[in-house]
């Protein structure tokens, strides 16, 4: 195949730009060393080894500063290489907590009342793509931390009630608290510096003991073949040897006292057994909290060290500890050190001021910066080796042993051993499928090359199942994800081909990996052959009557709205995918020919002509619902109004008319052989006249026609219905006084509106489907409102609020979705950020009220932060629309093509 002859566009790199492309092109390992550590190892899928599967119970927080990990490592403000073989992180102790604090502290799924959750406050502040500028900051209480109030009150309260929060506990009420503000910069690849600043935000003078701590991962359990070593080698210098990684220098300013352990398991007090070693994982703790002076290593050598800080610091002011991580030992470690750090943050400007547009506000910058950074600390080392796990569980069921109940026992042929982009470091510390696509979308703003990675990952041998099917999440790898890596590959592809490096490689390697998994899904989750799907909770976790990932309690099956409207989406941006490849090498033609074929069929199926209601769309009502099909053969829909009828939406797909059937006459002739044979299905394919053309001479694939649309757009852009003030909702607010009930054998199944948490156990309870907000699946319908804008033009208006009189084109429902979504973040005319909804210390604060949180899901109503606090992941994409509509307006939008309309905003951002 031959590469595009596309030209680079021209522009003045950026210092960081250049780092980039070092990486790339010379392969200059800018990136080997990052936060790439875990901040929960434990409570993990990986380090269960118990008898029922129960990860949170196995493996507790308290257990975890005693006990060696087997699959990774966590820590606070942390770093390691790419392989952690070498970790770096922070630990503090306030004279007064019962524990030394080395890692975040949160609640297990049980002792939660809405599942689990951190219960700390920390902030990614900055980063840059190759690490080689980061911060980040921890607020830690002066008064003993509250650890058994906040198990013990969040344990007791309800599902209808509010969580139990850090802040509720009034420990910071008196702002008796410290500010550890940890950076990193790069002088080169493999020499870090590290700067910890301390402020006292307290009324009075105060004592702090910070750890800086060094310590190797222990891969010797499973090796044998002897151990890395840690020792000391000058009054303040630790020296790191490791076979893998060879030497690195730790070098540390002042005149700490430097501690030596081991990172090995304390099975005396875990378990009462004799120790493998007289020094194990706690030591410091055991020194530092309880004075055990012998918990330590007198010979000032083995695998954990950490070097002592002593620190009083007067009421408003600060102190800041300076250290340097090596491969050579420079002469004078301190010398130019803030010298470095000036430069590398001047870099980091200069890289965000490039890239942001420079009409966003003050605070929209803030905002932009912000959430890219969340997305680059988010990234983690990920092990996992499931054929030894098995192996280990007695469950590998090649090896006929044991006869376990582990879980993921048909993914042995799994080896992972990557750097990846994660939900959260914290609540969900491993991969999600479909939450990995939308990170890419916001990653592809900073880094390329880490976001075509991250998709291509999911598709490889040692990932993707040998049937096709992609590895959801690590608590069931077999579980079913919304198929978005086609959208998402596709996205990447079309932006990086504007700068000048079209990557026909990773969109033919790509392409190869999708079509297995469209074949999976094909033969999985149709099980009929009538193009409808199924897929279980499909990433909507409780948004169904049922859960959708167990057995009906009705028995039959369900035809999903939403997984059907899925595989339509997956159709389109697998023809978009094999249209482009069919201009490099024709053999795609067939290719593009099915798959247009299959979209053709998918949408007929959602809306066939059929007895007994039988199909998904309910044409008096205007909108798609579930069908339940019961054992004796009939058919009900379950006329619940959620995001599962407003997807159908999405599958709605722009193609310019350039000419692609008179360069592709295999193609034009299947397709004049089809519309011959199959006459009747294409009266419901938008738009319904074959011949009609949209703006600009378009074409436009839709599960919906412009019917459909507009009475679709009706509920959704409804304030009594989906539209909040924060974006569409998941479920229709008229279900708050007309709950959905379906009763059977006398138990009652209810879908009621619930803006905030769930009052439900359903999928763990951590999330809510039931009317909050969700930042993903907004990003995909302003898509699909712009793909309509570029098809229908300004003479298809709709009202907008539904009721107002006021009518918008697709274009302005777009960007009005867009600003309530953003303005969850930004401050309103009051000052107030709704994502803090009423917790005046962030609303108030001049230490907290400009440091974003990125959270899961928002208030249905109010626009409040909800679920995990820190899933900068998929909430991320914010950066992406806040960028989008800064660079885009509805005249550009009709007047050039997409690929032009891509390449005018990619050449705009990367030249700002």
């Amino acid at each position: 195949m031959t590469r595009n002859k596309t030209t680079p566009i021209t522009y003045l790199e950026t210092k960081e730009q250049r780092r980039l492309n070092e990486a790339r092109d010379a392969g200059i390992a800018w990136k080997k060393w990052g936060p790439y550590l875990s901040e929960r190892q434990w409570g993990t899928v990986r380090e269960d080894y118990s008898h029922d599967g129960n990860a949170w119970d196995y493996f507790t927080h308290d257990q975890s500063r005693s006990r060696a990990y087997r699959w990774g490592e966590d820590g606070l403000a942390g770093i390691c290489d790419d392989k952690q073989q070498l970790c770096f992180s922070v630990a503090l102790w306030n004279s007064r907590d019962p524990i030394l604090k080395e890692r975040l502290f949160g609640l297990t799924n049980s002792e939660g009342n809405h599942g689990e959750d951190v219960k700390e406050y920390y902030f990614y502040l900055d980063s840059t793509p190759t690490h080689s500028y980061m911060k980040y900051l921890y607020k830690y209480p002066q008064q003993e931390f509250p650890y058994r109030d906040i198990i013990d009150t969040n344990r007791g309260r309800s599902r209808e009630e509010l969580e139990y929060e850090l802040l509720d506990t009034g420990i910071f009420d008196t702002d008796r608290y410290f500010d550890v503000f940890v950076e990193y910069a790069k002088a080169d690849p493999e020499d870090i510096l590290i700067k910890i600043s301390i402020h006292n935000r307290g009324p009075e003078t105060a004592q702090l003991h910070l750890l800086p701590t060094l310590w190797f991962r222990n891969t010797w359990f499973e090796t044998k073949n002897g151990k890395p070593e840690l020792r000391q080698i000058g009054d303040t210098t630790v020296l790191a040897s490791n076979a893998k990684i060879g030497e690195r220098i730790l070098q540390c300013d002042g005149r700490p006292e430097l501690l030596f352990t081991e990172n090995e398991t304390n099975a005396a007090r875990l378990w009462g057994q004799p120790n493998a070693s007289p020094y194990v994982k706690d030591a410091f703790h055991e020194y530092l909290i309880s004075g055990n002076r012998g918990a330590v290593n007198p010979m000032k050598s083995r695998t954990k060290a950490a070097a002592l800080y002593r620190l009083t610091i007067p009421a408003g002011q600060s102190q800041t500890v300076k250290l340097r991580l090596s491969a050579v030992s420079p002469a004078d470690p301190f010398e130019n050190f803030e010298k470095i750090f000036a430069s590398r943050l001047a870099d980091a400007d200069e890289f965000y001021d490039r890239i942001t547009p420079h009409s966003l506000t003050e605070d929209e910058r803030r905002v932009h910066r912000q959430a890219l950074a969340g997305m680059l600390w988010s990234k983690q080392y990920y092990y996992f080796d499931l054929d030894k796990w098995l192996s280990e569980h007695g469950a590998h069921p090649l090896l006929g042993i044991g006869g376990g109940n582990a879980r993921n026992a048909e993914w042995f042929h799994m080896l992972n051993s990557d750097i990846i982009s994660m939900p959260d470091k914290w609540e969900y510390p491993w991969y999600a499928a479909w939450d990995l696509a939308f990170h890419t979308i916001a990653l592809s703003l900073v880094d390329f090359d880490f976001a075509k990675d991250q998709l291509l990952l999911m598709l490889r041998n040692l990932y993707a199942h040998p049937n096709g099917q992609i590895p959801a999440y690590e608590w069931n790898f077999s579980d079913v994800n919304p198929p978005v890596h086609a959208w998402a590959t596709l996205f990447l592809y079309n932006v990086e081909k504007e700068l000048g490096r079209a990557d026909l490689r990773f969109l033919e390697r790509s392409f190869q990996g999708l079509m297995l998994n469209f074949n999976w899904w094909v033969n999985r989750k149709d099980p009929q052959g009538k193009n409808v799907f199924a897929g279980g909770f499909l990433g909507l976790d409780n948004i169904g009557v049922f859960d959708r990932s167990s057995p009906l309690p009705t028995g039959g099956h369900l035809d999903q709205a939403d997984g059907t409207a899925w595989m339509a989406f997956y159709c389109q941006n697998m023809l978009e995918i094999a249209l482009i490849l069919t201009e490099y090498d024709p053999i795609y033609e067939d290719v593009a020919f099915r798959f247009a074929e299959h979209f053709l069929w998918i949408t007929y199926a959602m809306d066939r002509i059929g007895e007994h209601h039988d199909q998904m769309w309910d044409g008096e009502e205007g909108f798609f619902y579930d069908l339940l099909h019961l054992p004796n053969g009939d058919s009900m829909r379950l006329k619940v109004r959620s995001m599962v009828g407003l997807l159908p939406l999405c599958a709605s797909t722009v193609f310019e008319d350039s000419g692609m059937m008179a360069r592709s006459p295999r193609l034009a002739e299947m397709v004049a052989i089809f519309r011959r044979r199959h006459p009747e299905l294409l009266q419901h394919i938008a738009p319904a006249d074959s011949t009609f053309k949209g703006h600009a001479d378009r074409r436009l694939l839709s599960v919906c026609n412009k019917k459909k649309i507009e009475r679709i757009l009706g509920y959704m852009l409804d304030e009594n219905e989906f539209l909040g003030p924060y974006g569409i909702r998941s479920l229709s607010k008229y279900h708050t006084d007309h709950p959905f009930v379906f009763n059977l054998s006398g138990h009652e199944y209810k879908v009621g509106y619930l803006p905030a948490e769930s009052n439900t156990g359903m999928f763990g309870g951590n999330s809510n489907w039931r009317g909050p907000v969700w930042m993903p699946v907004n990003g995909l319908l302003i898509r699909s409102l712009l793909n309509l804008y570029q098809f229908y033009g300004d003479d298809f208006t709709v009202e907008c609020p539904t009721g107002s009189g006021t009518y918008m084109t697709m274009f302005e429902v777009a960007k009005e979705i867009a600003r309530r979504l953003s303005s969850i973040f930004l401050r309103d005319e009051k000052g107030i950020r709704p994502v803090y909804g009423g917790t005046k210390k962030f609303q108030e604060d001049p230490y907290w009220k400009d440091y974003i949180l990125f959270y899961e899901y928002f208030h249905g109503d109010n626009g409040a932060g909800l679920g995990a606090s820190h899933q900068t992941g998929w909430t991320g994409i914010i950066a992406r629309t806040l960028d989008l509509f800064a660079r885009v307006d509805p005249a550009s939008m009709l007047q050039v093509s997409k690929n032009d309309l891509i390449a005018r905003t990619t050449r705009a951002q990367v030249a700002g």
